[in-house]
């Protein structure tokens, strides 16, 4: 009687496309199509969804696309990222911004955070400062579910139309109520920074809105990582001397740093 065969099948041969060309022609799919998957591209390419799995994860993390559960979208610039998108890409970096942030926050001040990731890791660091009292003004749902229950933490949102994209609440009524408030300091997070343009948001009713948060603040504070700085955008906020200090990451280009330096602006590196 012959024994029964104990070794697994054979592997299902893998393309011998280099991976170099590999993820080159992964990238040029993703921003004419906008939208990948991973069983697709697998597909596409005779690979397996472990390999293609590792190269959008090596796409993403130079920002070529933005990695998503189960596939990438296009990386581009002038379109606004979803909220639930932006959270997953480089949560370390924001981490780190945000732990330098929580650092300048004083009992009894009233501080601002627009919305973004960011500034969402920055309301997660104030849940557990220890605080006596911090007014804290907001226009993102997000950092607001965040912050509403804390013992030690006044909230504050202006009204507003909803984005469902960033979960913020922005328009003339947003601009109107900041009218009448005053910040100790604004924590604005920045889509994209170039030294030249300045601060600059693809969404124009929140680009007014941030300007808003800047005249009614006392230091201005961006918090935004490496990959914001030099790319542009649909509307300005306004010009980088508007800045007090900028928080980054360590991965920040040292010529945009100096640059920054030199026009009078504080810049941490996280």
């Amino acid at each position: 009687m012959s024994r029964p065969n104990s070794k697994p099948p054979p592997a299902k041969p893998e393309s011998t496309l280099l991976i170099d060309e590999r993820r080159r022609l992964i990238r040029e799919l993703v921003q004419t199509q906008g939208r990948v998957t991973v069983d697709e591209l697998a597909e596409r390419f005779g690979t397996s969804v472990v390999t293609i799995r590792s190269d959008l994860n090596a796409l993403a993390s130079t920002g070529a696309v933005l990695r998503t559960h189960g596939g990438a979208l296009a990386q581009r610039d002038t379109e606004e990222v979803p909220i639930g998108v932006k959270q997953k890409l480089r949560h370390e970096q924001k981490a780190r911004i945000a732990t330098e942030a929580a650092k300048m926050i004083r009992d009894g001040e009233t501080i601002l955070l627009d919305s973004g990731s960011t500034t969402e890791e920055i309301a997660k660091q104030i849940r557990s400062l220890r605080l006596t009292s911090l007014n804290v003004i907001t226009n993102a749902l997000n950092i607001a579910g965040l912050l509403a229950t804390v013992p030690h933490v006044n909230l504050i949102m202006p009204g507003g139309q909803l984005r469902p994209n960033s979960y913020s609440l922005s328009g003339p009524q947003a601009v109107a109520a900041l009218q009448g408030l005053h910040a100790d300091r604004l924590f604005l997070g920045v889509d994209s920074l170039d030294p030249d343009i300045g601060l600059m948001t693809p969404h124009l009713l929140e680009a007014q809105l941030n300007a808003q948060m800047m005249k009614i603040s006392r230091q201005v504070v961006a918090v935004a990582d490496a990959s914001k700085l030099m790319k542009r955008n649909l509307s300005v906020i306004a010009p980088v001397e508007q800045l007090d200090v900028l928080i980054t990451d360590s991965g920040a280009d040292q010529a945009i740093v100096d640059q920054l330096r030199g026009r009078g602006i504080e810049v941490v590196l996280a």
